[in-house]
């Protein structure tokens, strides 16, 4: 019951966090080439968009939920 109405609540967050925020960056550190002791890296960086329907749809679930756990009490 309770644990129904946090896992909607947090599902409900995410969903207006990825409204709020849909384009993310993230930057990830590949090594190009190792000689020795000698190491040579690459900062590659990505981004990614979060769909307003996954958001929308998280929102919609996280509600559900948070109205099954109410209703089970």
């Amino acid at each position: 019951m309770k644990s129904l109405i946090l896992v909607g609540a947090a599902l409900v967050l995410l969903g207006i966090l990825g409204l709020a925020i849909p384009v993310f960056t993230t930057s990830q550190t590949k090594d190009v080439a190792k000689v020795g002791d000698l190491k040579v890296q690459a900062n590659e960086q990505s981004t990614h968009v979060v769909p307003e329907s996954l958001s929308g749809g998280a929102i919609v679930l996280g509600g559900v939920l948070i109205l099954a756990g109410l209703l089970k009490r």
